[in-house]
C-alpha cells in the first residue's frame, strides 16, 4: 500500500471525490457523521461532513451541511468519476453526544444515515456511531481504508458545536423577523 503523501482536510459542509491513492482524507467529527464510500474497483472514493439530517429551503451556500444533499453529492460524484453503482460500499462515522445541550442531534444523524443507506441499498461494511467522544477520521478513498481515532478530550469540539449552533438560531431568528416585517408591494 502507497504511503499517503498527502492529507485533505474534509470540514464541515464539504464532499470531496478523488482517485488519488497517495492522498488521504481527514476529519474531526463530534455530533456531525462523515460517510466514506468507495469503488475499489475503480480505485475511486469520497468522504462528506455533514452537520444536520435534512435542510427544508436551504441555499447553495449551505445545502451541504445537511445529510440528504452531502449523500447525494457523495454518490453522484462517485458515478460521474467512473464509479459503479452495484460496487459502492462505505463506512460511517460519527454522531456523538459530546454536549448534552445540543440534544439528540448526534443519535438523529446517526439514525438518517442508518436509513439514507438502506433505502440507497449502499452496503455499509463498518461503523462508528454515537457515543460521547468526538472521532478524527482518516480515509484512503482508492482502498476504502479507514482508520479512527478517538479523542479523549472532546470539550473543544462540542463548544465549537454550540457556536455554530447558536449562530445558526440566531440567523433563523433574524430571517423570521425580518420576513414578518417585510412589505410586497407587487
Amino acid at each position: 500500500m502507497q504511503t499517503p503523501t498527502q492529507t485533505h482536510t474534509v470540514i464541515q459542509g464539504d464532499v470531496v471525490i478523488l482517485s488519488k491513492a497517495d492522498v488521504v482524507l481527514s476529519t474531526l467529527l463530534g455530533s456531525c457523521i462523515s460517510v466514506c464510500m468507495y469503488d475499489s474497483v475503480a480505485g475511486i472514493g469520497g468522504m462528506n461532513h455533514f452537520l444536520l439530517p435534512n435542510g427544508e429551503g436551504c441555499d447553495n451556500n449551505t445545502a451541504l451541511r445537511f445529510g440528504v444533499n452531502a449523500m447525494e453529492k457523495l454518490i453522484n460524484g462517485i458515478l460521474s468519476s467512473g464509479g459503479r453503482r452495484d460496487r459502492l460500499l462505505c463506512k460511517a462515522f460519527g454522531g456523538a453526544a459530546i454536549i448534552p445541550s445540543l440534544g439528540h442531534i448526534g443519535q438523529e444523524n446517526s439514525a438518517f444515515a442508518t436509513r439514507y443507506l438502506a433505502d440507497e441499498r449502499i452496503t455499509c461494511v463498518a461503523h462508528s456511531l454515537g457515543g460521547t467522544q468526538a472521532r478524527r477520521i482518516r480515509f484512503w478513498p482508492t482502498t476504502g481504508r479507514a482508520q479512527q481515532n478517538l479523542v479523549e478530550d472532546s470539550r473543544a469540539i462540542g463548544i465549537q458545536e454550540q457556536m455554530y449552533n447558536k449562530k445558526e438560531a440566531d440567523f433563523e431568528n433574524k430571517w423570521k423577523r425580518t420576513e414578518a416585517s417585510s412589505v410586497e408591494l407587487f
